[in-house]
């Protein structure tokens, strides 16, 4: 069993009712990966995306049990971190999966559809990021069709934002993946027109 979903039963166990319940989690990131595929690896944090459905108590509450350095993160070398979505690179619309196998009392957790989240691993490329990619690539999970069509539609998400400059660099990320990765050709891109000569 991965840690997380070990970590995530600990959170439900230790968790006092606030009335609700059971709240939804969407969990994004490599944890997303790990709770619905054969996925497992050392990660440092569970990201929680922050929702209009995450009130202030269930926040203040997560954050209690399980942040950085409480007896919780400690023992698994996890913590929760809530994640606005404003700072991801994802389609404005997301895609979420429910985890019907994870049978908790007080959460129902969703995760990041896993084009989504390879998406996003496009903004900090890193090599953990890689080797997620490599890993969803590997179990036949990346699509590349409706990756370019997620990849696409979070470049239309961001087009009239400051973080618009930072296109070329997620396009030189994509060609990576494209390349290296899934071996296949580097796809059309429909790219917003002040990025078009």
């Amino acid at each position: 069993m991965a840690q997380i979903r070990k970590f995530l039963a600990e959170i439900d166990a230790k968790w006092k009712a606030l009335g609700g319940e059971p709240l939804t989690l969407q969990v994004i990131g490599s944890a997303a990966l790990m709770l619905q595929c054969d996925y497992d690896r050392g990660t440092k944090d569970g990201d929680i995306l922050e929702s209009k459905d995450l009130p202030p108590a269930v926040k203040t509450q997560l954050l209690a049990i399980a942040d950085k350095g409480t007896d919780l993160s400690k023992e698994f070398r996890i913590y929760i971190d809530i994640v606005r979505i404003a700072i991801l690179f994802v389609p404005q619309k997301l895609i979420f999966r429910p985890v019907p196998d994870l049978q908790l009392k007080n959460f129902s957790v969703e995760v990041l559809d896993v084009v989504d989240v390879v998406v996003s691993k496009l903004k900090r490329f890193n090599q953990s990021d890689k080797n997620d990619i490599r890993a969803m690539a590997d179990r036949g999970l990346i699509d590349h069709k409706k990756f370019i069509a997620r990849f696409e539609a979070a470049l239309d998400m961001f087009s009239t934002d400051a973080r618009a400059d930072e296109f070329p660099k997620y396009i030189k990320n994509l060609r990576v993946v494209e390349r290296d990765i899934l071996d296949v050709p580097p796809a059309d891109i429909e790219l917003p027109l002040w990025m078009q000569d």
